[in-house]
């Protein structure tokens, strides 16, 4: 059972979720093979005040 886990900061609407989801799904099929019902795609939304990049916490850059 192939998982996919995709980890974005929080802001994007269920309808682009789904779309990513089916797209995932799709390009793995497409790509290696597989049953499509057992493509598990994994999204986790976290906040910019929880990632950081280079030491530098994405809530404190410049917008």
């Amino acid at each position: 059972m192939p998982i996919i886990r995709v980890e974005m900061l929080k802001g994007r609407t269920q309808e682009q979720k789904r779309a990513l989801a089916e797209k995932l799904t799709a390009e793995f099929l497409a790509t290696c093979g597989g049953n499509q019902a057992s493509i598990q795609v994994m999204i986790t939304e976290l906040e910019a005040e929880d990632w950081a990049i280079g030491g530098e916490l994405i809530s404190d850059r410049p917008k």
